[in-house]
């Protein structure tokens, strides 16, 4: 059978474009010291990517309505969305189609406790359905199982939602470190009623993020910022045995990849027919709490 059409997939990484991407990435770019990150990218993991969608999308008029023409030209019924960013376009996205989006809070673990008020408070006004955390990219940067995570990770346990969290090497030229997969270990650990959901690929440690999500029960696997024939073997083996309720997708529009490109190879990831819908959209409602 292949990938099934008419599914309504739910994208758990997606946004929308901005006029100044500059200083939407400024968080990042502040903290870089090579002289190309800091004067020439638009978009700090440029390098990497071929096409940046969103370069070509800054003079759009509505951008919440770019997204969702993509959406709907994609089959994609739903996209996790920020909210709390100073452009506003997910809190607006919310209202003009509470359908389609569905919040993510962003927590910064260096504002402590009002970090987690904020957190509360976007929780009760949005209906936020997951946090989501970039460890290199906090200022100062912040481990993974750094203790400031931790009444981050507390809260989403007692709210029920999961933690969205960036592993592996990433894109930006910022250190590694705070993002090694072995640090996730011991937060499951402590965590064990944690959703934790990784992002950006765990590379190089792919085959240890798939050994710990045979471990840990709440550990999930996001595909965001990979084109479709850049997923890993291990994730896709993963899927196609033990892991079929842990792999999730996640795109990465308009930031580094457009839909058009991730659609069009999705069909050749060999993926077994019983996994799709479950990648594509039952496991994200589940994991987001949105299956009922």
């Amino acid at each position: 059978m292949g990938m099934p059409s008419g599914i309504g997939i739910v994208d758990t990484m997606i946004g929308f474009p901005h006029k100044d991407m500059k200083a939407v990435y400024s968080f990042i770019t502040k903290q870089t010291h090579d002289r190309q990150s800091k004067e020439e990218f638009q978009f700090p993991a440029e390098y990497m990517f071929k096409d940046v969608p969103e370069k070509g999308l800054v003079d759009v008029d509505d951008p919440i309505s770019t997204t969702l023409r993509e959406m709907d030209r994609w089959g994609i019924e739903k996209g996790l969305i920020g909210v709390g960013g100073e452009a506003g376009d997910g809190e607006l996205a919310l209202k003009r189609h509470p359908d389609r989006f569905i919040a993510s809070a962003g927590v910064d673990p260096n504002e402590g406790m009002e970090g987690i008020r904020k957190l509360v408070r976007e929780y009760e006004t949005y209906g936020v359905r997951a946090v989501g955390l970039f460890p290199s990219g906090f200022f100062p940067q912040v481990a993974i199982n750094d203790k400031k995570m931790y009444p981050i990770y507390a809260k989403c346990v007692e709210l029920g939602i999961p933690v969205f969290c960036c592993a592996g090497v990433p894109g930006p030229r910022l250190k590694f470190a705070p993002q090694r997969v072995e640090l996730i270990d011991e937060v499951m650990y402590d965590f064990p009623d944690l959703v934790f959901v990784t992002r950006h690929g765990c590379e190089p440690w792919t085959e240890l993020a798939v050994k710990l999500m045979l471990k840990w029960p709440g550990l999930h696997y996001s595909t965001s910022a990979f084109a479709p024939k850049y997923y890993p073997k291990a994730v896709i083996d993963f899927a196609n045995t033990r892991g079929a309720d842990k792999v999730i997708y996640a795109g990465y529009f308009p930031m580094g990849l457009s839909i058009e490109r991730i659609m069009t190879e999705m069909p050749h990831v060999g993926f077994n027919d019983d996994v799709w819908p479950k990648f594509l959209r039952t496991n994200a409602l589940r994991v987001l709490g949105l299956d009922g």
